[in-house]
């Protein structure tokens, strides 16, 4: 009883993690119609910039102008090279992030080096948050779970206001957001650079967390792809909720000594189904 409770919550804090990755990419491709296979990217970068930064200035700063910086580079890639090949349909764009993939593992590897980084938990979040059954529960994990939540109200509200409604209606009907006096361009490199920046703020917290490596990127790619097309293409909620299920599930696997071989298995298999099943995904919108 006491390990499944425990459970239940490293479940939680793990796909609150993913949901902070997935709820970038979810951003981008709801907004723009662009999937971003370079999104763990974004995701490393934020983890190993966080790591100098910290070393210089603190976590605090770290948490706040890593973010930024990627956010910063995410927002010059897609301005000086999605929107060239923007024309030419979804296949260029595809390529132009697969290719930036590989481009910022060597970057990494290049600056920190092939080996993993000492990027420590900061001290006041070292330490369990509670003990349950005399197990531990840690409260940076908690720490991650509440900055996911503050999160997904940001975008919530976000998504309901003016500038929301502008940025949805800039993918579907550009010529009359460019008429009513807002710059189409504009709007795009600020939903992507934001996207980014959302990868980047999952990077500061789960380069600690985990590990930081340079194939960090590739560990959770994959995973981040699955709880997109789970929770539906292009939903916030259906990324929530299949971040929650799939971080559950992976970590009551583990858990459980005879399935936790299967653990990396799960979430694709669960991926398989949901596109047997029910192709648009959880709470997906079913196409026409």
């Amino acid at each position: 009883m006491e390990i499944v409770a425990v459970s239940l919550l490293n479940g939680l804090s793990y796909g609150l993690l993913l949901f902070l990755l997935s709820s970038g990419l979810t951003l981008i491709f709801s907004m723009m119609g662009v999937l971003n296979f370079a999104h763990a990217s974004f995701y490393m970068l934020g983890a190993y910039l966080a790591h100098s930064v910290s070393q210089a200035l603190g976590f605090w700063p770290a948490l706040l102008l890593a973010p930024l910086l990627v956010g910063g580079l995410g927002a010059l890639f897609e301005q000086f090279g999605l929107r060239r090949v923007r024309r030419f349909g979804h296949v260029p764009e595809l390529l132009m992030t697969f290719g930036l993939s590989f481009v910022a593992v060597e970057l990494v590897q290049a600056v920190w080096g092939r080996s993993s980084v000492d990027y420590p938990i900061p001290p006041m979040l070292q330490g369990p948050l509670l003990t349950l059954f005399g197990i531990q529960f840690p409260l940076y994990r908690a720490f991650i779970m509440a900055v996911a939540m503050v999160v997904l109200g940001a975008l919530w509200l976000l998504l309901r206001t003016r500038v929301g409604l502008v940025i949805r209606a800039a993918l579907t009907h550009p010529d009359m957001v460019e008429a009513l006096g807002h710059n189409v361009p504009r709007v795009f490199t600020a939903v992507f650079g934001t996207g980014c920046a959302l990868a980047a703020l999952a990077g500061v917290l789960g380069g600690n967390a985990f590990v930081t490596e340079p194939g960090m990127a590739q560990a959770v790619g994959g995973i981040v792809f699955v709880v997109v097309v789970v929770g539906g293409l292009g939903s916030l909620a259906g990324a929530f909720w299949a971040s929650l299920l799939i971080g559950l599930l992976q970590t009551l696997a583990v858990a459980v000594e005879l399935t936790s071989q299967w653990a990396p298995v799960l979430p694709y298999l669960l991926m398989v189904m949901t596109l047997i099943w029910r192709p648009q995904g959880l709470l997906g919108a079913r196409g026409s």
